[in-house]
């Protein structure tokens, strides 16, 4: 597993891709939060806190996600190599945790250089340092368990077809309904089951600096279902 994980992770920075996607990640973040006069703008936020950011990350993240993870599977299906893999000393199991965590590595190390806002909003307050970390590292662990999720649903999608842009706009889908579609279903319907599903709600409560065990069951199931639906769909093509 570790190898394959080494390969996927050399892979991101071997070609462009691992600088395109922290590069775009902190540059659409940089703009969104501190350049256009927009909603998640925080001078304009009026508060001395991250909000913002933990707002627009999990929309940037439903499409950069993606991205990253859509030529995970698909490559191998469209090259024939993936025969090559299954005949290692590894099980399929184990060929899907080491490109997910490959993938999902990528994305964390994404993430470290926004460290540099907290101290920006440390500075900020009045007085500095007046902001709560608990709220603050749940939140980065709440952006975490989310990138986990739309890693694992991505690596699906690129389990399904062999044409990359295909695995994209299916990951995307499956991004935007586990956290806003059944969120917005949910209220439509005026159910609170579908509310349940919603990835959304469980990072929001995760966000609140209060780790609750219902939200770390719903990210590890969401997590284990999908990596259970693509062993099953890479078992199939091996038959």
């Amino acid at each position: 597993m570790f190898s394959i994980l080494k390969k996927e992770f050399h892979s991101f920075f071997a070609s462009p891709v691992g600088y395109l996607v922290i590069g775009l990640f902190l540059v659409l973040n940089g703009l969104f939060l501190w350049v256009f006069d927009s909603g998640f703008n925080i001078f304009d936020y009026g508060f001395a806190d991250l909000t913002p950011f933990f707002q627009l990350t999990p929309w940037i993240f439903i499409f950069l996600i993606p991205a990253v993870t859509m030529r995970s599977f698909s490559d191998e299906l469209r090259l024939g190599t993936l025969e090559l893999l299954l005949a290692r000393p590894i099980s399929p199991l184990q060929l899907i945790l080491g490109k997910f965590l490959g993938a999902l590595t990528l994305i964390i190390l994404a993430l470290i250089p926004t460290l540099v806002y907290v101290y920006v909003i440390d500075q900020l307050g009045n007085p500095p340092g007046n902001f709560d970390s608990g709220i603050l590292i749940g939140s980065y662990l709440g952006l975490i368990f989310l990138a986990a999720a739309y890693t694992v649903m991505g690596i699906f999608a690129s389990m399904l077809s062999e044409n990359q842009i295909v695995a994209f706009l299916i990951a995307v889908f499956l991004s935007f309904l586990f956290y806003f579609g059944f969120d917005a279903l949910s209220g439509f319907l005026n159910t609170e089951f579908l509310r349940g599903l919603s990835l959304s709600t469980h990072f929001e409560s995760i966000s609140r600096g209060v780790l609750d065990s219902r939200d770390l069951v719903y990210f590890l199931a969401v997590t284990a279902v999908f990596i259970a639906l693509t062993r099953l769909k890479l078992q199939s093509k091996s038959l």
